[in-house]
């Protein structure tokens, strides 16, 4: 630990005053005690018109003075007092003009609160690090809601508040309350019961969203709020929850994993319903559209009418035109029946002009039948010469070509074992079996040699 202070000797240079010494131990403090922690009781409050607080805290075994002035003090939300147990902040400094060593507050609390807030701060924490405060898992809430099912206790101000705003805004919405205790021992299980309930219950009742609600108070007053086991029935509640818990200042684990968080019951009420006003605004808007499309219409159809009646021709006129167009069919009917008349006539004679006995056509029939057949015979003979002799000159042409002939000459064919004609002394073998054809038979020899090249006669 350093300091500018360095030991007095006994020389008159080094005599300081008591206001330099006040000012170098003050300094020497506030360097080495920036900011403290610090648990006792308040006594010897004092609250003087300047709005700055004076206060001893104290223990057991000692006490120190305290100063919290006004542009820290208002920032608390507890009214302290004698004999209460806190927890404060501050620095340790030295109040010069009297060498009162005193510690000036930064913050006060309750020491109860105190370790509620570290119980909240811990399972804030836990509860985001598990997501359950992201914004991605939370449900769009919106003003399309016609139930809700509203858990608050069902007397004061919060209820008649919420129940006031949803009068106003839309009277056709359905309020069902789930009557709970808000705050001591029993509400945490009355909360979470009511939650339940309320989903259980939801498609029978028609419930579109929860409304979890109360009225503001200290931090132990919303203990119930941040309970980990509400902030759990919150995230599996299948209904969208709204949280509308203490006022717009207050803070509370159900506003952080709830789908919606309101600052307060009335405004929680708003972003629940529509708005009437703009409804009936809307209904106004079209009602006048709806208005000028049937006038529209309306005149459309009386231009309509006025053209069709310009067209609209008299009945007895009508009877006219289509008693004239009757006659001049008929007459065009008769005229069509005499001609085809007269074309019939003339069909008949010509046909029975044309018609034979059956006798005569057979006799005609038969006659021309025997010259069919005659020019038949006649051509199937010579077609049977003509292929009689292409068929003669074809075998003498194969006989002077025949193999047969050949041998017949003189000549012979030699094959080898497998029927194979041999024409080169390459496709034999000494020793092998070859058969020599002649004219009347077939020589079976043995290769003795075979040469390329030699004579024969």
């Amino acid at each position: 630990m350093k300091s500018s202070y360095q030991p007095v000797g006994p020389t008159d240079e080094n005599i300081i005053s008591v206001s330099t010494l006040n000012r170098l131990a003050r300094g020497l403090l506030e360097e080495c005690f920036p900011s403290v922690i610090v648990e006792g009781e308040i006594s010897n409050l004092a609250m003087p018109a300047s709005g700055h607080w004076y206060l001893t805290l104290k223990d057991e075994h000692a006490q120190i003075r305290c100063a919290m002035f006004r542009n820290r003090n208002r920032s608390v939300r507890l009214k302290p007092g004698n004999g209460m147990q806190v927890i404060v902040r501050g620095r340790l400094s030295l109040y010069e003009g009297r060498g009162d060593y005193q510690l000036i507050l930064d913050s006060l609390e309750d020491a109860g609160a105190g370790a509620l807030q570290r119980a909240f701060d811990a399972l804030k924490k836990k509860l985001a690090e598990e997501g359950l405060f992201d914004a991605e898992r939370k449900r769009p809430v919106d003003d399309s809601c016609r139930h809700v099912a509203v858990i608050t206790s069902p007397t004061g101000a919060v209820i008649r508040d919420i129940i006031s705003v949803f009068r106003r805004r839309y009277p056709g919405m359905n309020v069902t309350v789930l009557p709970v205790a808000v705050q001591g021992e029993a509400a945490v299980p009355a909360i979470i019961q009511a939650i339940h309930a309320a989903n259980l219950h939801a498609e029978k009742l028609g419930f579109d969203a929860i409304l979890l609600a109360r009225g503001g108070g200290s931090l132990e007053d919303l203990q119930a709020f941040n309970d980990e086991g509400v902030a759990r029935a919150i995230v599996a509640s299948a209904l969208p929850v709204v949280s509308a818990v203490g006022h717009e200042t207050d803070v509370s684990i159900a506003d952080f994993v709830a789908d919606l968080r309101a600052p307060t019951p009335s405004a929680a009420a708003e972003l629940l319903s529509p708005d009437q006003a703009e409804w009936m605004a809307g209904l106004a808007f079209q009602a006048e559209r709806i208005g000028k499309l049937l006038q529209q219409t309306l005149q459309r159809k009386q231009q309509q009418l006025a053209w069709t009646r310009k067209r609209l021709v008299h009945p007895g006129r009508r009877l006219q035109d289509q008693a004239q167009q009757l006659d001049r069919l008929e007459q065009q009917l008769q005229r069509a029946l005499r001609v085809r008349l007269q074309s019939h006539s003339q069909r008949v004679s010509s046909l029975r002009q044309r018609l034979q006995h059956p006798g005569h056509k057979i006799r005609q029939q038969s006659a021309h039948l025997k010259q069919v057949q005659a020019r038949l015979q006649r051509a199937m003979k010579q077609q049977l010469q003509t292929h009689q002799q292409s068929l003669g000159a074809l075998a003498r042409q194969l006989d002077s070509i025949s193999p047969l002939q050949t041998i017949q000459r003189g000549y012979s064919v030699t094959k080898n074992t497998s029927s194979a004609v041999i024409t080169s002394v390459s496709q034999v073998q000494t020793g092998e079996e070859i058969n020599t054809v002649v004219t009347d038979g077939v020589i079976r020899s043995i290769v003795s040699s075979a040469s390329r090249g030699g004579q024969y006669e």
